[in-house]
Order: C-alpha cells, then structure tokens, then sequence
C-alpha cells in the first residue's frame, strides 16, 4: 500500500490525486486502460506527464464513453498501445519480444480452449468451468495462447480471444 496517510484513514475522494501523484513519481510510465473524460486516471496521467513520466492509452471503441479519456490522452501525445511490446520498446525496459499477431486461420476444432473462449471477456475460473479442465491446466494452455497472440489478458485475470486481422 502506498499513502502518506496513516494507516486506517478512511478512503477520501480528495485524497486519490494526492496517492495517484505518489504512484505516477514511483513509474517509468503510466497506462491508461480505460477513462471516461471526468476520470481519475486522466488525473494520474497528468501527475505523471508532471513527473517526467511517459503515458501510453489503450483505445476502445468510439462509442463508448468510458474510451473517451483514452482517445482524448493518444491525441494529446500519450503513446498508444496495442501489446504490452509497445511498453517494453518505448521505456527500453529490455529487448522486447517480438510482436504476436493474431492467428489468420480459423481456431482449431482440436483446441478446446478457443473453441471456447468467446470474443467477450470471461474470467479463469468461468472458463474452467465452461470446458472442464482444471486451473493449472487452463491457465498453461491461456499462456501459451498469449504467447501465440490468440489470446490477451486483460486485467482482473480476464481472457478474451484476439479478433483476426
């Protein structure tokens, strides 16, 4: 936990800048995943660009107003990113691994895991349950569809299928 506050003050909406400041100064860079306009993360953002630290945004769709922010950050200058390699090549982290690109075949009726997994986010234990096979088992075979840019992790340990190109 980072705060300058002592420990079991309660959670204050004025106080979120102040912590978001602290997060943007402890980064190379912050990600924005998704931001209405009248965002919090918009604040960070900023913090960070104070700071002397890159911005990256992920685009959404542009209906949707919680993708607005996004927009609006890649317009002003934030790095768009479409693969965690985008972050890893700008900060020079290390050598970033090259691209995957989505597969251009149809998914194999032999992979269970694709067949499966829909276009829409769905969560680990979800498709454990979906398919039956056990966590350990599900979460190997997501990595490997990671790797093979089949499949992207989203936050909160969602999955979901990359739209052929």
């Amino acid at each position: 936990m980072v705060s300058e506050y002592a420990l079991g003050t309660p959670p204050i909406a004025a106080h979120f800048p102040l912590r978001n400041r602290l997060i943007a100064g402890l980064t190379r860079g912050t990600l924005v995943v998704e931001a209405a306009l009248q965002s919090g993360s918009l604040i960070t953002a900023r913090l960070a660009l104070e700071a002397g630290r890159e911005v990256f945004a992920i685009p959404g769709s542009i209906h949707a107003p919680q993708s607005r922010g996004c927009h609006a950050l890649i317009k002003q200058g934030a790095k768009l990113v479409d693969s965690a390699a985008d972050i890893l090549e700008e900060l020079r982290w290390f050598d970033a691994p090259d691209r995957p690109s989505p597969t251009t075949s149809s998914p194999s009726v032999e992979d269970p895991v694709l067949a499966a997994l829909g276009h829409d986010p769905v969560t680990l234990d979800a498709l454990s349950a979906r398919i039956g096979w056990p966590p350990a088992e599900l979460s190997a075979r997501l990595l490997a569809l990671e790797l093979s840019g089949d499949v992207v992790r989203l936050p909160g340990q969602l999955f979901q299928r990359l739209v052929q190109a």
